[in-house]
């Protein structure tokens, strides 16, 4: 009898491949960098552990201080890669955190949250809340982190985060709407190619059934315990009773007008803008551009427009 060793019980390409014995081979985002000191930008950064009893942690950034004792705004950032892939350790987002950093003067705290599908999610969610109120453990000169406690102005938070990112910032948003962390005020979140879905087909979708059905695998591999499946109002927001609830003042939606989930990025859009909230609401759009354009192509034209607008949005 053949090994199952070798045998695949599921893939989703080109991201990760799971065989029957329970191996899970992630096919992308799995270099790493230290943090540091980095030369182009002066931005410092260093890992800081958040709970080792549930592996979380994150990476700091700090930009060259001309007068250390200016409060900068703090920005909580979540990494993309599907709930699946990637870290807040990889070379694309310490490179790109480094470039914002420096660009918009602010403190971040980038999450390092567990994976799908050894950690499925709600786990991602739980993870960057704990990251939240460990954050928010810093605030009237609590907590044990130098940079946060000196540097951060808790009356100037804000989060971002691409795809599977910008999906889970849009749900620590939404918590945050029902949940306050004393001390933290969330004014304004950027999500930039978020990662949400559904199951009836929308704009270009139709057009490719076939893509669509491929791309409705992910969320189940990634939460098994969605009972409505691509419905679940986490992943489209369109279903979630809470959405008038969101806790910050204004949000900020980047779409790419070649990216697979540019039409639900515009839907988004306009079901949180007719829900109830009352925030100011904001969408640019990359044109001729595909999904997270600008951590491939970071000098290109439409990636540094993003970066300032990301920058005006944060003043």
């Amino acid at each position: 009898m053949a090994s199952t060793e070798d045998e695949v019980a599921f893939e989703f390409l080109p991201l990760i491949r799971v065989y029957k014995d329970g191996r899970v081979e992630r096919l992308v985002g799995t270099d790493t960098v230290p943090a540091s000191l980095d030369p182009h930008t002066g931005v410092h950064s260093k890992d800081v552990v958040v709970s080792d009893q549930n592996d979380i942690s994150a990476r700091l950034y700090l930009p060259k201080l001309i007068d250390p004792t200016r409060k900068l705004p703090l920005l909580i950032y979540f990494h993309g890669g599907g709930f699946c892939i990637e870290t807040a350790f990889s070379p694309t987002y310490h490179n790109y955190l480094n470039r914002l950093v420096s660009k918009m003067d602010v403190l971040v705290v980038s999450v390092n949250y567990r994976r799908a599908p050894e950690n499925p999610v709600p786990v991602a969610y739980d993870d960057s809340w704990a990251v939240l109120r460990w954050v928010a453990e810093h605030t009237n000169g609590g907590g044990d982190e130098e940079w946060i406690r000196k540097h951060a102005d808790f009356e100037r938070v804000y989060f971002s985060g691409d795809s599977a990112g910008g999906n889970i910032a849009h749900n620590m948003a939404i918590r945050l709407g029902s949940e306050n962390l004393f001390g933290l005020k969330l004014l304004g979140v950027a999500l930039v190619h978020p990662y949400f879905w559904g199951v009836e087909p929308v704009g270009e979708e139709k057009k490719d059934l076939d893509r669509k059905a491929g791309v409705d695998r992910l969320w189940p591999f990634v939460c098994p315990s969605a009972t409505h499946g691509c419905d679940d109002p986490r992943i489209n927001p369109q279903k979630d009773p809470k959405l008038a609830d969101m806790g910050c003042e204004k949000v900020l939606v980047c779409v790419a007008e070649k990216d697979l989930l540019r039409d639900r990025n515009w839907l988004y859009y306009e079901v949180l803008g007719k829900s109830g909230w009352k925030g100011e609401l904001e969408i640019m759009e990359a044109k001729g551009k595909d999904h997270v354009f600008h951590l491939s192509d970071p000098t290109c034209e439409d990636a540094v427009a993003m970066l300032d607008r990301l920058g005006s949005f944060m003043i």
